[in-house]
């Protein structure tokens, strides 16, 4: 080293313990292990979820018990523990929330799309804790945003939706995308067709290669909104009769009450496999075989299954929502319905199954700075030292 004194960064992540923010979580750190640089200190519930060399490690294993003891962590305890420690450059909360901390910076990482969820009656009997974290979350969000210089989003739609919600500038809103492995697409019609794999439950999957197969791969949660698509399977059933297409959804039927609603429903419609979340490789083969992705969910921070799907080539049937166009972008073919209309979503469906379909690029979205497209370009902006601070 020159001599010059490391810049100092605070991580707190203290509820985040697994799904795409433990993602984030890793892959911070993991490239914060690597700027020699920096002096680090994560602040997590567990460190055995995030280990990296030369960062330093402060647990809360107590905050992850309820809302009630995360929001004390995140309010109380880190701000007694902020003035404890040598003032940091950066505070980095990479979840959503900003404690009053003593920090030179300070920045928020916005997961979640729950505030702009439309929330539906059947949310409150499926699941309550979604409308409610939907409702939280909103305030979560306006509580000390102003505290930060810049908060975090992964797409544009993202950044204005939370300008207005929070009455924070957009121009300290920082878009950045989040990294991911795309499926590989096959090389020939004969690969396609050999492909061997299993259901969520080691037998042989019922699917057939020669006959268009449908997926859509996500969490058995309500506002994932299967409903559309099951209705739709249904209905292109009776049009085409039994055996013309396949539709693969990655529910098993007994995980949830929404699960269960959506097997004793359609579990009799031929057409719908119930294949249960599947390990990514398993899922990756799937997609080489699918003729089509489909994703009707009423919510997302991104829609990774879009973007994994998109190398292969093959067509998009997506809900005509902001983060589905933007997650689409640059897709060669792709199509767009109204997110609870099952009837569009049958008349796409039918479309692709007799080549009729009207499928068209997506326009790449240009994004506005400030942007991130990686970690790197992420905390050069965040401790750029020509930023004022607020």
């Amino acid at each position: 080293m020159d001599g010059t004194a490391r810049k100092s960064v605070v991580v707190s992540a203290v509820n985040i313990r697994k799904g795409g923010t433990l993602t984030v979580l890793r892959d911070c750190l993991s490239f914060l292990a690597s700027r020699k640089d920096l002096k680090v200190t994560a602040i997590v519930h567990s460190a055995d979820l995030c280990r990296y060399e030369g960062i330093e490690y402060i647990e809360f294993p107590w905050s992850i018990r309820s809302w009630a003891h995360r929001l004390w962590c995140e309010y109380i305890v880190l701000g007694r523990l902020s003035r404890q420690m040598e003032e940091p450059d950066l505070w980095l909360s990479l979840h959503d929330t900003t404690p009053r901390v003593r920090a030179k910076k300070q920045a928020v990482y916005c997961h979640t799309s729950f505030p702009f969820l439309k929330i539906k009656a059947s949310d409150w009997r499926f699941n309550p804790k979604i409308p409610l974290f939907a409702l939280l979350t909103k305030y979560a969000y306006r509580a000390n945003v102003r505290r930060n210089d810049f908060l975090i989003v992964q797409q544009d739609w993202f950044r204005a939706g939370l300008s207005a919600l929070t009455d924070f500038p957009a121009s300290k809103i920082i878009v950045a995308p989040p990294a991911f492995e795309g499926v590989q697409p096959c090389h020939s019609e004969r690969q396609r067709r050999n492909l061997s794999y299993r259901g969520a439950e080691g037998a042989e999957s019922i699917s057939s290669p020669d006959i268009p197969t449908f997926i859509y791969p996500s969490t058995p949660d309500c506002h994932k909104n299967f409903e559309t698509l099951c209705k739709a399977s249904a209905l292109l059933e009776r049009r085409l009769g039994e055996g013309r297409f396949r539709t693969v959804i990655t529910v098993r039927g007994d995980e949830n009450r929404y699960a269960r609603f959506l097997k004793k429903r359609w579990g009799n419609v031929s057409s719908l496999e119930f294949a249960g979340l599947l390990p990514k490789d398993k899922l990756f083969e799937r997609f080489g075989q699918a003729s089509a992705l489909v994703f009707s969910s009423r919510t997302e921070t991104w829609g990774l299954p879009i973007s994994e799907f998109i190398p292969t080539g093959k067509p998009l049937i997506l809900a005509d929502l902001p983060y589905a166009h933007e997650a689409a972008s640059g897709a060669a073919r792709a199509a767009f319905f109204t997110v609870e209309d099952a009837s569009a979503l049958a008349t796409l469906m039918e479309g692709l199954i007799k080549g009729e379909g009207l499928f068209a690029p997506v326009p790449a979205v240009i994004h506005k700075d400030p942007y991130a497209r990686d970690w790197e370009s992420l905390f050069n902006i965040l401790l750029d030292e020509n930023t004022p601070a607020r």
